[in-house]
């Protein structure tokens, strides 16, 4: 697992200040806990969520998986 990708989609969703919970119904999960345990690391999100995710927030799939790409930088599509 991407050892930055919780702290990543934390980044996105604190820069257009939603919450957890906000981001589980926008994506259609039933439970903010998922989001919470994205975000810590304990959750690899399916490949469909990713997706959500990055055309979410506007940005790549590869953003979010390489940890070789810093948080916060270069984000946007």
């Amino acid at each position: 697992m991407p050892q930055l990708l919780g702290e990543k989609v934390r980044f996105l969703r604190a820069q257009r200040q939603i919450t957890q919970v906000e981001l589980a119904q926008r994506l259609g999960l039933a439970r903010q806990g998922y989001i919470s345990n994205i975000e810590a690391g304990r959750k690899v999100p399916s490949l469909d969520v990713l997706v959500q995710i990055a055309d979410l927030f506007g940005v790549t799939t590869d953003y979010l998986l390489r940890d070789a790409i810093p948080v916060g930088v270069g984000e946007t599509r």
